[in-house]
């Protein structure tokens, strides 16, 4: 074998050369897996092509392993499915595609091998190991794809125009290999992308965002991002994010880029953490910036209110791109809204009230929250981000310390709405919220202490102040 392979995978790929010779078809290994193996990274998906029906293919496979559940059959695009322990295997026929313009759908009829190799969007994706007697295991690339590897490099098999032409999700996916892999895509291929950027609108939103988030969850995703901007594809699919480029100086004085800073906040956070919604929360956080900005004589730029500008655009942004409505968005909007409350608790004569107010507000979420405000430290001045750094583990141990005094993080007032509306026989209403609210606020405050006594009294007090008085049971 030209590839490292396991016991298993040896035992697999025999188990297929026998079959595909008892039907006369040539068969190869293909693809991801090819690559995987020759760049050391794990893989449990193996593509098998024949030249020839690639059901019937899987369905004699099928009778060696017997799997549970059978094959599943897919006769539109003529592939098949089954699963051999933890090793999914997909089986098509080898073919040759050609494409209308408007559409990144082809017509495909039957092929060879050198057909198939050259449909494949990247020289690394196009290489082959052979199932066939005479030169089982040996690794076909006809367009030195393992050579890209050793120079860590994106390239299509074809020019570059015609296959992001005919297929132009490729642009993304060369993107996502990038970012992925940590390559550099090469020259020819890049310009072909920026000069193709506007052929991305034939793809549905659906598909540009799942290779989105694959670039998202990449070990660096601002390289990924880096070439999206670059290409244009950034401003065709997240125009929002682009407008966070450039610096702008008026009197000598300038603001920090930031689309790059966010970039670094990015790949920061990717460093501790593979939560997709934290990351998206790196991505977001400053995004209300450019409606916020202004220019203040005598002082500089500021963006007054821009944590708040960016929460309420992150629905607008999941909506657009087709992400998940609901708890995930959520989630990412209120990290968006408290991610400079924790670097304002940095500064001296910091109250108990501000931190118990951070608890309630940040709950479950308080750890991914100080995760991201310290990826948000990325000046280039050491001094400055050790400061910042060693206050923030003073504002922890505060945080800690108050909590284990007071219990407020994921905390509910211990005088509920129904014990309100029970005590002075009210319906629901603005009062019983505002009485609710007094006591939350000076428990906050604290003003008394998070106890039911303490805040049965309290209730008392501002119900007389609304003229109300208990129910006699």
């Amino acid at each position: 074998m030209d590839i490292l392979c396991t016991d298993k995978e040896l035992f697999i790929f025999k188990k297929i050369a026998s079959a595909a010779a008892e039907l006369q078809l040539r068969s190869y290994i293909v693809g991801g897996f090819v690559r995987d193996k020759l760049i050391g990274r794990p893989t449990k998906d193996i593509d098998v092509v024949c030249v020839g029906d690639g059901i019937a293919l899987a369905q004699k496979v099928a009778e060696r392993f017997r799997p549970q559940p059978a094959v599943n059959f897919f006769k539109t695009y003529g592939t098949a499915q089954l699963k051999v322990e933890d090793i999914e295997l997909e089986f098509v026929g080898a073919r040759r595609e050609s494409y209308n313009r408007d559409s990144r759908n082809p017509e495909v009829e039957p092929g060879t091998l050198e057909d198939d190799q050259l449909r494949r969007d990247f020289t690394i994706n196009a290489m082959a190991v052979s199932l066939n007697q005479e030169d089982f295991g040996t690794l076909i690339d006809p367009f030195e794809g393992l050579k890209d590897i050793e120079l860590q490099r994106i390239r299509t098999p074809r020019e570059p125009g015609t296959t992001f032409t005919d297929d132009p999700l490729r642009m993304m996916r060369a993107i996502r290999f990038a970012s992925q892999l940590g390559y550099k895509i090469e020259k020819m291929t890049e310009e072909s992308i920026t000069e193709n950027a506007d052929r991305i609108r034939i793809i549905t939103q659906e598909r540009i965002t799942d290779e989105l988030n694959k670039i998202v969850k990449s070990k660096k995703p601002g390289i990924g991002f880096e070439y999206l901007y670059r290409t244009g594809l950034l401003q065709r699919i997240f125009p929002q994010m682009v407008d966070l480029a450039g610096a702008e100086y008026i009197d000598g004085k300038g603001h920090k880029d930031n689309f790059f800073h966010t970039l670094q906040v990015l790949d920061n956070i990717s460093e501790h953490t593979n939560n997709l919604w934290l990351r998206w929360a790196a991505i977001l956080h400053d995004i209300g910036k450019p409606a916020t900005k202004r220019f203040e004589a005598g002082h500089g730029w500021t963006f007054h209110g821009h944590e708040v500008v960016g929460g309420k655009m992150v629905p607008r942004i999941f909506s657009k791109l087709k992400l998940p409505q609901h708890e995930e968005m959520r989630y990412v909007r209120k990290l968006v809204e408290l991610h400079l409350r924790p670097i304002s608790l940095t500064r001296e004569n910091i109250t108990d009230s501000a931190i118990r107010r951070l608890l309630f507000d940040a709950g479950d979420d308080l750890e991914d929250l100080m995760t991201l405000c310290r990826a948000d430290i990325t000046s280039k001045n050491k001094q400055k981000v050790k400061r910042y750094l060693d206050n923030f583990e003073l504002v922890q141990e505060r945080l800690r310390d108050v909590e284990q005094k007071d219990r407020i993080r994921n905390w509910q007032p211990p005088i509920t709405g129904e014990i309100i509306m029970e005590t002075f026989g009210l319906p629901p209403g603005r009062v019983v919220g505002d009485i609710k609210t007094a006591i939350r606020e000076a428990i906050l405050d604290g003003i008394i202490p998070n106890e039911y006594e303490a805040a049965y009294h309290l209730m008392l007090k501002v119900g007389r102040e609304h003229g109300l008085e208990p129910v006699k049971m």
